[in-house]
């Protein structure tokens, strides 16, 4: 049975979106994240703020310190999250030191479990070695969260084997090497990264560089599932204008160039 997260790719090709919570505060992520469902999104990847966190890059890495500095903690991350009123899955994008740490007792178990009261449906956590991640995938499975790994350019046949082999709701399809941020092109990396997982039971989403409705098009045509797009959005929130507008605005041009990647994709041949 699909869960949900996996469900939202049935009908098209799924946005994922980005925001930071607590950037610039609790209050205002709450209508960004409405604004960004109004537009389209059919997840909302929420980022449980960290100090140290070494797959961003400087768009990203300022809505953290932004969060960070307006008293965003992961308890208040879990009140927020138990705040929202959206029908779209939310993933919560962090790293592995604060689930670890979460709580009285060290482990995964307390974090995951509050995460899934509050929730949250599924992590992403870019830090944690598949080889080391038996444990919070056993904690995911036991409270019905999906945990979603990152595939880059480099990844290893072996290692994508392993990853496939524990990943579920859908492939993070890491576009292009370095960290996040808004790019002007689809690197070609994007291309041979999808090809390596054309046979991939699960959903496949592209993320890092995406920025305009044409990139969405073109990775979609290319192949993918979905895209992820976390700094275009950021940078609206940065900017401190129009920002739940413009949000909703950009979450519509990017879903409809999403769709219109799928339309060029052929129909499979019927034998």
């Amino acid at each position: 049975m699909a869960s949900e997260i996996e469900a939202a790719f049935d009908d098209d090709p799924a946005l994922i979106s980005y925001v930071a919570a607590g950037d610039p505060d609790a209050e205002s992520t709450k209508e960004y994240v409405r604004a960004l469902v109004r537009g389209g999104a059919d997840i909302v990847e929420l980022g449980l703020p960290f100090s140290e966190p070494i797959a961003e890059g400087s768009t990203i890495q300022g809505a953290i310190r932004r969060a960070l500095e307006a008293g965003m903690t992961p308890q208040t991350y879990l009140d927020l999250v138990a705040d929202l009123d959206v029908d779209v899955p939310l993933v919560c994008m962090t790293y592995y030191n604060l689930i670890y740490q979460y709580g009285d007792d060290r482990g995964v178990e307390p974090f995951v479990a509050a995460a899934a009261e509050a929730g949250i449906a599924g992590l992403i956590v870019p830090d944690l070695p598949v080889d080391e991640s038996d444990p919070l995938k056993e904690a995911c499975d036991a409270h019905g969260l999906d945990l979603i790994f990152m595939v880059a350019p480099t990844t290893t046949d072996d290692r994508l084997d392993r990853m496939l082999a524990r990943a579920s709701g859908f492939v993070y399809v890491q576009g292009r090497l370095g960290t996040t941020g808004a790019r002007s092109d689809v690197s070609d990396e994007t291309h041979v990264s999808l090809d390596r997982l054309d046979a991939a039971d699960l959903p496949k989403a592209v993320g890092f560089g995406i920025s305009e409705r044409e990139h969405a098009r073109e990775i979609v045509a290319g192949g993918a599932d979905g895209v992820i797009v976390g700094s275009a959005f950021v940078d609206i929130v940065a900017s401190q204008e129009n920002v739940a507008d413009r949000l909703e605005a950009k979450a519509r041009e990017l879903k409809a160039g999403a769709v219109e990647g799928a339309e060029k994709v052929p129909e499979p041949e019927r034998t």
